[in-house]
């Protein structure tokens, strides 16, 4: 997967990839984890590899959900999950011609900055092709783990594709451990949200 061993931090999609899709969720009693997040989370972890989640979230944009409950969401998701690095996310649709909203690699960018590491040696999981597109823009790695509402084409055109979160961990904690771990400077564990580039 990557030549010089581990990426320096693993970069999540959300919805179909973390938890189950609920289209523009703003309701945390309905978030459910994928198979196998939480057990994967927690080896990545437990192996020292910084995790964030880069996400789209256009239903804020559109007026389908508020930040309060986007945000209620993503707590409800650490909850379950445990917590993240860094979170870089997108309110933004498709009309704001904006830079961070997936296939753009703005996310992907932002959060390699956040956990100061360089975007190449960043892995992109994610269930869909604009995931995979984001990545590549952006220079880093890409797994797609496909779901039933993944594109056959989708999957053909991924740099890599898994069955699971379980089969990401394996690959990423086979992988030869860098030669030097990578340390946070105080404060860059944060949150970040992407709406402008304002915390949530």
């Amino acid at each position: 997967m990557f030549e010089r061993g581990r990426p320096g931090a693993v970069l999540f999609d959300r919805d179909g990839t973390l938890i189950k899709n609920v289209p523009y969720n703003g309701d945390p009693d309905k978030v459910e984890p994928m198979p196998g997040a939480v057990e994967a989370l927690r080896r990545l972890r437990d192996a020292d590899v910084p995790v964030g989640v880069v996400t789209n979230q256009s239903g804020v944009a559109s007026g389908l959900l508020s930040a309060d409950e986007m945000d209620q969401v993503n707590a409800r998701v650490e909850e379950l999950l445990g917590p993240f690095d860094a979170w870089a996310i997108c309110v933004h649709d498709d009309a704001a011609g904006c830079t961070c909203r997936k296939p753009a690699p703005g996310l992907v960018i932002r959060l390699a900055c956040v956990l100061e590491v360089s975007p190449r040696d960043c892995l992109v999981v994610g269930d869909i092709g604009t995931d995979m597109q984001a990545a590549r823009s952006a220079g880093a790695h890409g797994i797609l783990v496909p779901t039933p509402q993944t594109r056959q084409e989708e999957i053909e055109q991924a740099p890599e594709v898994a069955h699971d979160l379980t089969e990401v961990a394996d690959r990423v904690l086979d992988a030869a451990p860098r030669t030097a771990p990578r340390a946070l400077s105080p404060g860059a564990t944060a949150w970040t949200q992407m709406v402008g580039w304002s915390r949530w």
